[in-house]
């Protein structure tokens, strides 16, 4: 029996340490690595649109106003008074104002107090319909009401 004592005298007691030597050796080869691929990296270059000049103003456009009540209003080239138009004959009545020319823009104007959801409708109205030069005024003001 005093063979079995002193045997288990003479373990080894186990290690409840972590050696953190390699673990730093591995996170300083990673930092060496990162730190000479990092200017080597390109960001990524955005082209946005641009607004661009327009040598000659279109002789018929068909503007369609969003309210500050979000009503829309459709005007036409020689007309000062804007007519009331609902959103869902938007559509119809600018093709009929387009009479079979796919080519007359479409410029929607829109108040700056307007949520831009009213604009995202008038355009997608417009879009599945089919009418295919649909763009934004870009004047500071927006639009005339």
């Amino acid at each position: 029996m005093a063979a079995l004592s002193s045997r288990s005298g003479s373990r080894r007691r186990t290690m409840n340490e972590i050696n953190m030597v390699p673990f730093i050796d591995v996170m300083l080869v990673l930092l060496i690595i990162f730190m000479v691929s990092a200017p080597l990296i390109t960001t990524g270059v955005v082209d946005l649109p641009s607004v661009g000049q327009s040598r000659q103003q279109p002789t018929h456009v068909i503007q369609v106003i969003v309210g500050k009540d979000e009503t829309l209003k459709l005007k036409l080239d020689g007309e000062q008074d804007p007519q009331p138009v609902p959103l869902k004959a938007l559509a119809a009545r600018v093709k009929d104002a387009q009479a079979g020319d796919a080519n007359t823009p479409v410029v929607i104007s829109a108040d700056r107090n307007v949520k831009y959801e009213a604009v995202v409708k008038a355009m997608d109205v417009l879009q599945r319909a089919g009418i295919q030069r649909v763009g934004l005024s870009v004047k500071n003001g927006a639009a005339d009401n």
